[in-house]
């Protein structure tokens, strides 16, 4: 009988952070049947019963310790989502170590994976003697912000966002100082702090799993190989190894297929001609204020396409449905006689739709999204281009790489005059100049189905990232 080889991930807190780290570790027992993965996962105020769902789901080569959650009010600054998810991993610190010492005193332990908030953690390696990785469910172009953001921020004197030259990060395309993570934009700020210190505890680890592949960041991947292994020559202390494993996405259940009954989302969808529909979705978190759902409003009706929105209560915070659900009905705050206007080709649904069998329906043309990384990748694994509306984190870093580096997005321009919001008639040509037939959109719709296919060669048996996988895989067993 194969030796079994026991390894433990540490998760973020909520359900955005718990689900990346959770299909690493599938995909990781499915293609390696000898490993088994104890998840430990803190909790802010209670473990949600979405989060729960789908630990009960995991196969039984995946096991899972639910801290003791953190009270909101032991946070310093419970309101705001980073100081919500750092903090209660760093309170949660004494529970993650006693799990730790059990594992490997109990079966062994070969290494543990952490969430990229839950770098804290790796402190606790060197004295578990075992090896220690990050999971970084996000871009090559994120870890490689990651990787020189201590330089940044000691040769950029002035605000990033007051920057008149783009920022040059080895690898990466120029990326404006306003389009860095939220976290950059007040370099006095607390969470710009936070962000450096995660960074300097990237040393900490051995190496660096994350969620992008080969042929989607060529340049950026080649240019953090070359560093890393060019250090590694010229320097005593080694600097940690990186996988891109990539694209890494959910599957979505096996009932929810065209035509299931199961969604009447799914029904609405089987009406409507190919690739015809825009999809308008912000992730599990995201919300607009009611001057942006106004205008979105607006901008669809203008744009005479059909769409299927879903469709959260405003919020002047746009991140406050990772925080907090609303009891209130989404769609009292449409404008007046929106829903009556745009009945023959629109579909609003209140709060959450099953995002994977939506995107891969045939009369899905189209994504409008926040350009969270886990949805930028189920619409490029699905083949379907976007328009960006970035919100918050790195997403706006996600907008530009779409828009001005893999060329399959539509990207409608800001009125810096009004708050940043976007405009109507902005909303509505962004719309069109994607939806409808034309050179531009034809062209977009090459791009990403060629990138379609390299998502799927990279996850091929002999595909880059799968091998990359079982090269990390192999590691840990030697070890």
């Amino acid at each position: 009988m194969e030796k079994t080889t026991q390894i433990a991930v540490i998760a973020s807190p909520g359900f955005s952070h718990l689900v990346p780290i959770l299909e690493f570790s599938k995909r990781l027992v499915h293609l390696h049947p000898d490993f088994h993965v104890t998840c430990i996962v803190p909790a802010f105020g209670s473990h949600s019963p979405s989060s729960i769902a789908c630990l009960q789901s995991l196969p039984s080569n995946i096991h899972y310790i639910l801290l003791q959650p953190i009270p909101k009010e032991r946070i310093s600054q419970p309101d705001i989502l980073a100081f919500q998810i750092e903090g209660t991993v760093t309170l949660s610190l004494p529970y993650i170590h006693n799990e730790l010492k059990s594992m490997k005193s109990r079966d062994g332990l070969a290494a543990f994976v952490v969430d990229i908030f839950a770098v804290d953690s790796l402190a606790f390696a060197s004295e578990l003697n075992v090896f220690s990785y990050i999971y970084l469910p996000q871009a090559a172009m994120v870890f490689s912000l990651y990787y020189y953001s201590l330089l940044l921020d000691e040769t950029v004197s002035s605000e990033f966002r007051d920057l008149k030259e783009p920022v040059e990060i080895p690898g990466c395309l120029p990326i404006h100082g306003r389009d860095l993570p939220t976290v950059f934009q007040d370099r006095s700020s607390s969470a710009y702090k936070m962000f450096l210190e995660r960074s300097r505890k990237f040393s900490l680890a051995d190496g660096v799993l994350f969620n992008s592949f080969e042929e989607l960041e060529p340049e950026t991947i080649r240019s953090l190989r070359e560093e890393i292994q060019g250090k590694n020559k010229t320097t005593k202390k080694k600097k940690p190894q990186f996988f891109p494993v990539g694209p890494i996405i959910q599957s979505g259940s096996s009932n929810d297929t065209n035509g299931s009954d199961r969604f009447d989302c799914l029904i609405w969808l089987n009406n409507h001609p190919p690739k015809s529909v825009l999809y308008v979705s912000f992730g599990s978190g995201g919300t607009l204020s009611q001057d942006e759902i106004n205008e979105l409003a607006h901008g669809l009706e203008l744009s005479e396409t059909r769409f299927l929105w879903v469709l959260r209560s405003p919020s002047k915070v746009s991140s406050a449905a990772y925080l907090d659900t609303s009891n209130q009905n989404p769609l009292d705050f449409l404008p007046k006689g929106f829903l009556e206007r745009t009945k023959e080709r629109g579909l609003v649904i209140p709060s959450w739709a099953p995002q994977i069998p939506i995107l891969r329906h045939g009369s899905v043309g189209g994504f409008l999204s926040h350009c969270g990384w886990n949805s930028t990748l189920e619409g490029i694994v699905h083949g379907v281009p976007f328009i960006p509306w970035p919100l918050f984190a790195e997403q706006r870093m996600n907008a530009v790489l779409l828009t001005n580096g893999l060329k399959v997005a539509v990207w409608p321009k800001v009125n810096d005059n009004k708050n940043g919001i976007v405009e109507k008639e902005d909303i509505a040509e962004a719309i069109r100049r994607l939806m409808m037939e034309g050179e531009e959109s034809n062209e977009i719709r090459a791009r990403i189905h060629a990138l379609k296919l390299e998502a799927v060669r990279a996850l091929k048996e002999d595909g880059p990232s799968t091998v990359t996988l079982s090269v990390f895989a192999d590691s840990l067993r030697e070890k």
